[in-house]
């Protein structure tokens, strides 16, 4: 029996990833691009409010480094994140299946300023936190496709699917890796230029510094 030749194999397996791996896209349809802003916004449900993803303390003590909550502000969009390949990979926009890194972007950042802001699973909690390191497999993500909704997704690691459980600070939703389906967290990708984001966005814009801290940074407040 004649054997596959080595480019017969390599076709194959090019063939395989074009299937499995898609374009990621944001809420309105289009590319979700690398090193641009998003808010990453859990899809909206009758148990759930909708509100943005921000950093926020896991635990009273220590105090950093930050875990990812949802904020229980409906009308606040979170803090934006940016999303990179992993590996040297030519393609200036996002596919699923492939495993990236992902970052909040804020010039507002009133503490923990010692750790990244790369997102990161922590081996003890199973949290997702901040800190995370560029090459490590901790802080390694992959979207997936949902059927929820169009334009909605689920992020996986190595360790399990990221999901929530209520968190320490008014049941406010907590990031963590979970096998758990009936936890999977569903999100959809805002660019954070949008119309729409902007008009949610200008419902703070009266409070004070004190205020927008409070807000953005913390769920609980």
């Amino acid at each position: 029996m004649k054997k596959p030749s080595v480019t017969s194999l390599l076709i194959t397996l090019l063939l395989s990833a074009a299937i499995c791996a898609h374009g990621t896209t944001n809420s309105n349809g289009d590319p979700v691009k690398v090193g641009e802003k998003y808010f990453m916004q859990p899809v909206k449900t009758e148990n759930n409010n909708g509100g943005g993803l921000v950093p926020a303390p896991t635990n009273i003590l220590p105090f950093c480094p930050l875990g990812i909550t949802q904020t229980l502000l409906p009308y606040q969009p979170g803090l934006p994140v940016t999303f990179r390949y992993t590996e040297n990979i030519d393609r200036d926009y996002i596919t699923t299946n492939t495993p990236i890194n992902i970052e909040f972007r804020s010039d507002i950042w009133p503490v923990c300023n010692e750790f990244s802001k790369l997102w990161a699973v922590d081996d003890s909690s199973s949290a997702i936190i901040i800190g995370g390191k560029e090459k490590s497999p901790k802080s390694e993500f992959k979207i997936q496709n949902v059927t929820v909704e169009e334009h909605t997704y689920k992020l996986t690691t190595s360790y399990g699917t990221v999901g929530t459980i209520p968190g320490a600070w008014g049941g406010a939703p907590q990031l963590l890796v979970t096998n758990d389906e009936s936890k999977t967290l569903v999100v959809k990708f805002v660019k954070v230029d949008d119309d729409a984001t902007k008009s949610k966005a200008t419902t703070t814009t009266t409070t004070s510094l004190v205020e927008k801290l409070g807000l953005w940074m913390f769920p609980f407040y």
